[in-house]
């Protein structure tokens, strides 16, 4: 069987498996005696074990199954966990996270057979209570449970309606049968041979009752073995026979069940209800829904029972980014053909035009933001895998801290989403590394020894905003100073007039580290200068506040979306371009006379606050149209807690823009982030304001 086809698929579900796992494991380490998380992770490691079975991993189905069989005896209470076997799960999953990496890149999952990883789980398995090995116990057990499993139909309890529709069935001449079926041991997907005996049984007649539950059995919440009630007009030897046509199935066993039989179940069920339920793990059975073909009598008394409400299913798509880009672009060109219409309109009262192009404007805002919704997703898919890594950082560095994280659910664009994990990543390892101090440290300081690490994510306005903070020792600028001046980054004198803020702002600087020790962690100088670049790179921006013994705040300011934004077109020197509305905080008539002079600079004195003016035609190099004694439009644009006042020449207008990439085109020209095209077909180009300041 040609398995390439379901590639995609088995590597996103062995991703979100395999992220399972980790969230599932740290919670064990907390709560080692959970056994909702206990029966998580042998359902994760079993599917896993499944899916690479089936794609033809040997390597990783057999470590899988490993950690399955460890699991399954922590379910059984014969193993308890340790700190050494949270450790041991954590290198499984590493190794995992290397053949799902091999497979993504080469298809194959490589040569190592990790056999110090399975020996440990080996042990692990030999050390249960008790010391018996395993093997050993293992047949006698086995023929203990054949004897049991064949009637564990018997086991099946009947409500008062359960009962008057068997009662009924059997009036008609019907047969109800309790049957078991087992499956192999080595079947690799339970409940795909369960729902074949379920298929070959509705041509027979109709299940009513299963043990466990037809959700559980869906959900391969079941051990080897599985009981039905059957209603059929057939023979028991063919309804057997059609179950043990299905491969993979060892047997099935069953017997009639006399009206009489079904009567006295009350009195069963009295007297068994003070022993242990042989399903309890799996939660009592519930009849199954009802079939077409299901017998007329049995169809009414069904109908009186309370309906089983049937589990929501998943109801996302995994839809390949490049298709959504094709429908992003698609969008792009309707909005191109709206300004194209609005443009030939200008002038005309037609009635008509004017509704076409509202229509038009109405369906193409629609679009756009439904597009929007299908390219956003939580950045929950990023933030997941850092309470491992902040585990494992405390190890490496003995240090005691915890990652308190909210706002996971916030929505981002997929291709920001995407690229935010790196610098996100560096902040944390930065935070538990520099910001953090030792525990010794923090109690001299009176702190609690165990240090607390932030990440909050929330949405402001059009902007997503993510902060990474720490109670740690805060930035000590005299230590930056020093260090820059060391550098060459910064003279002496220049270090003397420098604000606080400004020296923590050089720690962005490429190559900048203020560790002495190089190290695994942190120390290379490689860190915040990425972080800076690659949040800039998304039209993002990135800030830092510190307080000496109180700790550091990096904040992440990104925008929704890159692919259409409404914009301010202004006009400088006779050329178009466009700025982004999110940056631009007021728009001011200036004063040729209002402008003054600070360190050969110009600055404008507006409510209380000094400005810095940048010329756009000076920038760009283009000449002014306005006469230098005319009064000037000032854009004033932000940049965290700092504004610069840009000057243009005319205002144009708002409009929503369309941003198409550059490429390669421009990759020296930083102030030109994009370009996009305007309604009469002329190009305009759009500026970066973080870059011009």
């Amino acid at each position: 069987m040609d398995v390439s086809q379901y590639l995609e698929i088995f590597l996103d579900e062995t991703k979100e498996h395999l992220q399972s796992l980790n969230t599932e494991i740290l919670n064990l380490e907390q709560d080692p005696e959970n056994t909702g998380t206990i029966n998580e992770i042998f359902r994760a490691a079993h599917s896993l074990k499944g899916m690479a079975g089936t794609m033809g991993y040997k390597r990783m189905q057999n470590l899988t199954h490993d950690m399955e069989n460890v699991f399954s005896e922590v379910r059984n209470g014969t193993i308890k966990v340790k700190g050494n076997m949270i450790d041991i799960l954590f290198q499984c999953l590493d190794a995992l996270e290397e053949y799902l990496n091999n497979i993504q890149e080469t298809g194959d999952e490589g040569t190592n057979e990790n056999e110090p990883l399975i020996k440990l789980l080996n042990d692990v398995l030999d050390s249960k209570e008790g010391g018996e090995p395993q093997k050993e116990k293992k047949p006698q057990a086995k023929a203990e449970a054949s004897e049991e499993s064949d009637s564990k139909w018997k086991d099946i309890k009947f409500d008062d309606t359960q009962k008057r529709v068997l009662s009924e069935a059997a009036s008609q001449g019907k047969k109800v049968y309790g049957i078991t079926v087992k499956v192999q041991e080595s079947c690799i997907l339970k409940a795909a041979r369960a729902f074949l005996v379920f298929k070959a049984l509705e041509e027979l007649g109709e299940v009513l009752i299963s043990n466990p539950s037809v959700q559980d059995i869906e959900d391969e919440r079941f051990e080897l073995d599985f009981s039905l009630i059957f209603v059929s007009d057939s023979s028991l030897d063919k309804v057997l026979d059609s179950i043990k046509g299905v491969s993979e199935i060892e047997g099935a066993q069953g017997a009639l069940i006399e009206d009489e039989q079904i009567i006295s179940a009350a009195a069963i069920e009295v007297s068994q209800s003070e022993a242990p339920a042989v399903a309890a793990e799996e939660g009592e059975s519930v009849p199954a829904a009802e079939k077409a073909n299901q017998p007329a009598p049995v169809s009414k008394a069904v109908e009186k029972k309370a309906p089983v409400s049937k589990p929501v299913v998943n109801r996302t798509v995994r839809v390949d980014i490049e298709k959504l880009d094709v429908l992003m672009n698609l969008v792009s060109e309707l909005i191109i053909a709206k300004n194209s219409l609005v443009s030939a309109s200008v002038g005309d009262r037609n009635n008509s035009v004017n509704e076409h192009i509202e229509y038009l404007e109405s369906v193409t805002t629609n679009l756009h933001e439904s597009v929007m919704k299908v390219r956003m997703v939580p950045i929950e898919s990023v933030v997941n895998k850092f309470p491992r890594m902040i585990r494992d950082l405390s190890k490496k560095l003995d240090k005691k801290m915890e990652l308190y994280m909210s706002g996971e659910e916030t929505e981002l664009d997929r291709t920001v989403v995407d690229e935010i994990g790196d610098p996100l990543m560096h902040l944390l390892r930065n935070a538990a590394d520099h910001g953090l101090e030792s525990g010794a440290v923090r109690k001299s300081k009176g702190k609690p020894e165990v240090g607390s690490i932030f990440l909050d994510a929330y949405q402001d306005g059009n902007n997503v905003v993510i902060e990474v903070r720490d109670d740690g020792a805060g930035i000590n600028t005299a230590a930056v100073k020093e260090k820059a001046i060391m550098k060459g980054v910064i003279t002496p004198e220049q270090g003397e007039n420098m604000s606080d803020q400004e020296i923590i702002n050089l720690l962005f600087n490429a190559g900048f580290s203020t560790s002495e020790v190089v190290s695994d962690v942190s120390g290379r100088g490689v860190g915040l200068d990425v972080v800076k670049s690659k949040i800039e790179s998304l039209s993002g921006e990135v800030e830092v506040k510190s307080k000496i013994d109180v700790g550091s705040t990096w904040t992440i300011r990104l925008p929704l979306t890159l692919a259409i934004i409404q914009a301010l077109m202004v006009d400088v020197g006779g050329e178009k371009y466009a700025i982004s509305l999110g940056s631009i905080q007021t728009i001011e008539d200036i004063i040729p006379s209002d402008i003054k002079t600070v360190q050969n600079k110009e600055v404008i004195h507006l409510r209380g606050i000094v400005i810095p003016l940048i010329r756009l035609s000076e920038v760009l190099d283009i000449a002014s149209k306005k006469n230098p004694e005319d009064n000037m439009t000032v854009v004033i644009v932000k940049k965290g807690d700092r504004l610069s006042g840009i000057v243009v020449d005319e205002l144009m207008g708002q409009q929503e823009i369309v941003i198409k990439s550059l490429g390669k085109y421009i990759t020296r020209c930083k102030v030109i982030s994009g370009a996009t095209i305007l309604g009469d077909g002329e190009v305009a180009l759009i500026l970066d304001t973080n870059a011009l300041f």
